[in-house]
């Protein structure tokens, strides 16, 4: 069926020895194959466009977490926010969060109340991506005075005001300047009193400005090369190709979903947490060809800045159960509508404001281990075992009364789980897909020297496939003063990466303090570790789960 527009290209004339009723039926037929495949090249197209878009913001961004780790998302929307399209590169926890974001937005400023020129954001945790240091920006395209789409793109950002990167904080208050949904721009005119209140409250005011200007120039070269598409196809509006998308999305996603066995599985895990170990369980139920993921039974919402907002908490959701269930299925607004996921409210899965959510990496990228743990009783031999999960982010600083001051962040990759065919992935961050931060980037912001950073040999779980190795990195400061590190990411220490079909665990990780003397502590909480003068800080990442027994066909 064409659910697009109709091609301006003629089709190929009938061949001659056909009769009339064949001619037409051929003509029709051609038609329609000529508007599928019409409809198709826009659908790619638009994905171009996206992927230019998230282009864009990585060569425009200030800050290194989203310039160089790609911590990031791209996204466009049909008028009513439904995510249509998203570029390959950036993460799943802020693409997923950013497909209800937009909605939000337009709760609180319909699209008839906008004008041409009008850019829109906020980080609010809970309508947003999850924690402050991420800013959503939202762009109307407007066509002959008529808004046609939208574009929406984040970033992370290295600093937001407040605690700083850092789960201590008892509530969200403490842990940065909140920008509730407000104009960054009207018809074309930069708010810079919004941009002075975000600078002021700022550790890193060039970067916080220059991140936030690069998500609105990210979403400009989106609605040109829109605009583009759209005189180059004759599309007055994108409706109909909106439609062909989200339809054929969804139908595909809810396919895949009735291949499954219809069943109900159960899953738990257990994490190292902030004062206590946490509790996740979760519960996946199928039947009539409906998917849902109950949280019931995780632990209640910590008092520290661990939780994962319920945005977040669907995002890696829904991202597990994809990656096994319908990795080839477009991720829109039409696929994503195919899962549904519930969690108790106040629990660490589902914190209510103001609930310190900072750190909400520790518990959103383990979701996706416990959702292959759940379809693993569904789909057993063909489920990955464990990965190291969370990234761990060295927020790195230094208060200007100990020496020359410094604020940055490195980022720390353990290993993914092994897999049913082949080992896992050595320094990969999975689900997040984030990278590193080259050293020599972070070296020359910060009078920091990285003694170390190589792979961790034996630290890849034990099996038939070994479990992806992990990184050890070493860093100490080369003005010989002191300098400290958020460790409140570094999970896994006490409860490692869990092997697959008698595979084994992935080495934990660990973190020591060296002293100039050469005495070595072990730090393992989640607080702020102290490196003192002439320190070293030694980080070890958590490698991958092995799956098959040793020496297993």
């Amino acid at each position: 069926m064409n659910n697009g527009p109709q091609s301006r290209v003629p089709p190929s004339p009938p061949l001659a020895q056909e009769g009339p009723q064949e001619q037409g039926t051929t003509a029709a037929s051609a038609l329609s194959l000529l508007g599928a495949i019409h409809t198709q090249v826009m659908w790619n197209r638009l994905i171009s466009v996206v992927e230019e878009q998230a282009q864009a913001l990585l060569r425009t961004a200030f800050g290194s977490v989203a310039r160089e780790a790609g911590d990031l998302s791209a996204g466009v929307y049909d008028t009513a926010g439904r995510m249509l399209a998203q570029a390959v590169t950036g993460t799943p926890g802020h693409v997923n969060t950013m497909a209800v974001a937009v909605r939000h937005f337009l709760d609180r400023y319909p699209l008839d109340r906008l004008r041409e020129g009008d850019v829109l954001v906020t980080n609010d945790p809970w309508l947003g991506t999850g924690h402050l240091f991420d800013y959503v920006v939202v762009t109307p395209v407007f066509r002959a005075g008529r808004p046609v789409a939208l574009f929406a793109s984040t970033c992370h950002t290295i600093d937001v005001g407040g605690i700083g990167f850092s789960a201590q904080a008892r509530s969200v208050y403490e842990e940065g300047t909140c920008i509730p949904h407000l104009h960054l721009k009207r018809a074309g005119v930069l708010n810079e009193d919004l941009l002075a209140i975000v600078q002021a409250n700022s550790r890193n005011p060039i970067e916080a400005r220059g991140d936030i200007l690069s998500l609105v120039s990210c979403n400009e070269v989106g609605a040109r090369r829109l605009l583009g598409l759209m005189d180059e196809f004759a599309l007055q509006d994108i409706e109909a190709l909106a439609a062909h998308i989200l339809g054929q999305s969804e139908r595909a996603a809810r396919a895949a979903i009735a291949r499954l066995p219809e069943g109900c599985w159960r899953a738990t895990m257990t994490l190292d947490g902030y004062d206590e170990p946490l509790h996740l369980q979760a519960e996946l139920r199928v039947a009539g060809g409906h998917l849902t993921v109950d949280y019931a039974g995780s632990s209640p919402a910590s008092g520290r800045g661990i939780n994962s907002p319920k945005c977040y908490t669907d995002a890696y959701s829904v991202f597990g159960l994809k990656c096994l269930i319908a990795p080839e299925v477009p991720n829109n607004a039409g696929s994503l509508a195919c899962f549904e996921v519930r969690a108790p409210e106040g629990s660490v899965v589902h914190p209510l404001r103001p609930a310190p959510v900072t750190a909400r990496h520790v518990v959103g990228q383990m979701l996706p281990d416990l959702m292959f743990g759940c379809l693993e009783q569904a789909l057993g031999g063909r489920v990955p075992a464990e990965s190291a999960g969370s990234i761990w982010v060295l927020a790195m600083n230094r208060d200007a009364r100990e020496g020359a001051p410094f604020n940055v962040m490195a980022v720390g990759l353990g290993g993914t789980g092994a897999r049913p065919t082949k080992d896992g992935l050595s320094t990969t961050a999975f689900p997040s897909g984030v990278g590193g931060i080259p050293v020599e980037v972070t070296e020359s912001q910060a009078p920091l020297v990285f003694w170390h950073k190589e792979y961790l040999d034996g630290s890849g779980g034990a099996g038939r496939w070994r479990g992806g190795r992990a990184q050890r990195i070493v860093v100490g400061a080369r003005d010989g003063a002191p300098f400290a590190c958020s460790a409140a990411t570094f999970d896994r220490r006490a409860n490692p990466a869990r092997g697959r079909q008698g595979g084994q665990p992935g080495a934990p990780g660990r973190v020591e303090v060296e002293t100039p003397d050469g005495a070595v502590s072990v730090y393992e909480g989640k607080g702020t570790i102290a490196v003192p003068a002439g320190g070293l800080l030694r980080v070890d990442l958590p490698g991958g789960g092995g799956w098959g027994e040793v020496g297993g066909a």
